[in-house]
């Protein structure tokens, strides 16, 4: 099965709607981080209209939980839920010697993204096909010993605003379909994720960096035009989340777990969180139940849940990586650890039902 519900659907047409013809079909999947799902209704965005006009357009997708960038893109690309696939988290961790890697140096920790389920590139160049990715994340891992044909994993430190190396990463991928014939190609931009973290999805910030993407995606067609690859390239255009914008200012009660009565950090072996609104954690032996019963019901928009009991739509237990507790926030608040040092101003939900 190489795409399920979870592909998470936004935009898709052929260029200018061309009818298919003898020549064989192409795919292009691009991902735009943290777009969300009603971005295009507070901008002017010509492009992305045309697009919808010439192929289909989705309302709104829900994408799994849970919905961080490497866990949702890798959903994307096996069409497996995070569970199942087991790339749980952007970070690499080891809960005996509490080492994590963040996300660029996680990008290359292969055995994180080699569990036995193959990304779309390796399934397609199993079956005779042409396979690539352009800084999609799990790029830059091979899977039994096999890598995507082309791939190109972005460099530490990158610019993900730089509209001048969307265009160029653009070209580039037009000049894999045209001059090595690829039948199938992953394309990822970071943003507008990063602007709606840092200024908020509700900001003109980020309605500037939608303006980008539009013309981005007005300058994807015209590279496929030039190109000549009008009759036969089908793009789809996605994304992994939404955006929620983050309560503060006395408005709420900060979620901070070390100011929960009954709750210590002492009783845990390891734990994930200060990382948006969702969190995992470790107890030490004997201490599950009271970290448990310390934080279920701490806090009204604090979810808390042994693994076993995580609600099975969310497909989010049944892998050794998932740690024995599990915590997420509702839309708008952050799990704090010993104290808030998150300030983003945006941030992903998890639990409404217009995830992206």
């Amino acid at each position: 099965m190489l795409w399920t519900a979870s592909l998470c659907l936004l935009w898709a047409s052929s260029i200018l709607s061309a009818p298919v013809n003898k020549q064989r079909q192409k795919v292009l999947l691009i991902s735009f981080d943290g777009f969300r799902w009603d971005y295009d209704r507070d901008v002017d965005t010509p492009n992305l209209d045309q697009m919808a006009k010439d192929g289909v357009k989705a309302l709104y997708v829900t994408p799994p939980y849970l919905t961080v960038t490497s866990p949702t893109h890798f959903t994307l690309l096996t069409g497996r839920y995070i569970e199942n696939h087991g790339v749980i988290h952007n970070m690499w961790f080891n809960t005996t010697t509490s080492e994590k890697k963040p996300y660029y140096q996680t990008q290359f920790v292969n055995e994180w993204w080699d569990n036995g389920t193959l990304p779309i590139w390796i399934t397609a160049q199993r079956q005779g096909l042409k396979a690539g990715s352009l800084h999609f994340p799990g790029t830059a891992s091979s899977y039994q010993g096999e890598v995507a044909m082309m791939r190109d994993v972005e460099p530490l430190l990158y610019n993900y605003k730089n509209e001048t190396a969307w265009r160029e990463n653009t070209d580039k991928v037009m000049g894999w379909f045209r001059d090595e014939d690829l039948d199938f190609v992953s394309l990822y931009f970071g943003e507008p994720d990063g602007t709606g973290h840092k200024f908020g999805p509700d900001s003109p910030q980020r309605r500037d960096m939608v303006k980008q993407v539009d013309r981005t995606v007005g300058y994807i067609r015209q590279s496929a035009r030039e190109h000549g690859l009008t009759k036969h390239l089908n793009i789809i255009i996605t994304a992994d989340h939404g955006m929620t914008t983050v309560y503060r200012n006395g408005l709420v009660e900060e979620i901070t777990l070390s100011k929960i009565p009954g709750f210590s950090f002492k009783d845990l072996s390891f734990y994930l969180v200060d990382y948006g609104p969702s969190g995992m954690l470790l107890p030490k032996p004997d201490k599950l139940e009271k970290v448990y019963n310390a934080l279920k019901g701490a806090h009204p928009h604090l979810h808390v849940y042994k693994k076993e009991e995580m609600p099975g739509r969310l497909h989010f237990a049944k892998n050794d990586r998932i740690l024995p507790i599990i915590l997420w926030a509702d839309p708008g608040y952050l799990i704090n650890g010993y104290f808030p040092v998150q300030i983003n101003k945006g941030s992903m939900a998890l639990t409404t039902k217009n995830w992206i």
